[in-house]
């Protein structure tokens, strides 16, 4: 367990040297490796470049802002992201997560909270990849591939995000049960998470917008005042 928390690699893309020091402090106590962005365009060479395991995105930074450099590493990799944000920017924490951000960490935060942010993310990822080994559900043209952390549609790999697996699997391997906004929260996002069901919402909105489509033998329902299901169709 050790060597494999070892090998994950933090990308920190933040302006601010003092955010950068302590997180690193923390990190590296930790034993994770970290590499170090003070911009956006720094920040996207090395997302695409070194491989990180995680990024912690802060929203306001100079030349390209962290919006910019969510969109354009969405086009490629579903490396997990968090944002960073501050408490007046809950505009862009949305839009954050409407472009593929994973989660948001509110500034001023601790060291210690980030981490422990990050540790759970990395964990569950590992927990489904290890407990969903050789575990996949095929519906009609989709399918959900847990131990590879894949989903296809008509046989193609379609890019997804941690969050948008972990939500997707949820739903199918339960057709036609219905799961509330809070009930996804908890468990998709397994902590105390501090933002609210927009999150929910907003992850399945990317879902429909890469899956659904006019010939599917299956949707993504809103039942409108609860939450969502997956449901087979005659």
């Amino acid at each position: 367990m050790e060597e494999r928390r070892r090998s994950y690699r933090i990308l920190i893309a933040d302006d601010d040297m003092n955010v950068h020091q302590s997180l690193n402090a923390y990190f590296r106590r930790e034993g994770y490796q970290t590499l170090s962005a003070y911009d956006g365009e720094e920040a996207l060479n090395l997302a695409r470049a070194g491989q990180p395991d995680m990024i912690l995105l802060d929203i306001m930074m100079p030349g390209m802002d962290g919006l910019t450099v969510c969109r354009e590493i969405r086009r490629d990799s579903s490396v997990p992201i968090i944002m960073l944000t501050a408490k007046c920017e809950e505009l862009d924490k949305l839009l954050g997560l409407e472009l593929g951000a994973d989660d948001y960490i509110t500034k001023p935060f601790s060291p210690r909270e980030v981490l422990a942010r990050v540790k759970t993310v990395l964990r569950r990822m590992r927990e489904f990849r290890d407990e969903g080994a050789g575990t996949q559900i095929t519906v009609g043209n989709l399918t959900v591939d847990m131990g590879a952390f894949t989903v296809k549609l008509d046989g193609e790999t379609v890019p997804c995000t941690p969050r948008e697996i972990e939500i997707l699997w949820t739903l199918v391997s339960n057709p036609g049960m219905v799961f509330s906004r809070d009930h996804l929260l908890q468990s998709i996002w397994g902590y105390d998470y501090p933002g609210d069901t927009r999150a929910v919402d907003s992850h399945i909105k990317r879902i429909r917008a890469k899956l659904c489509r006019p010939g599917n033998s299956w949707d993504i329902r809103t039942v409108w005042g609860v939450g969502y299901r997956f449901e087979v169709l005659p």
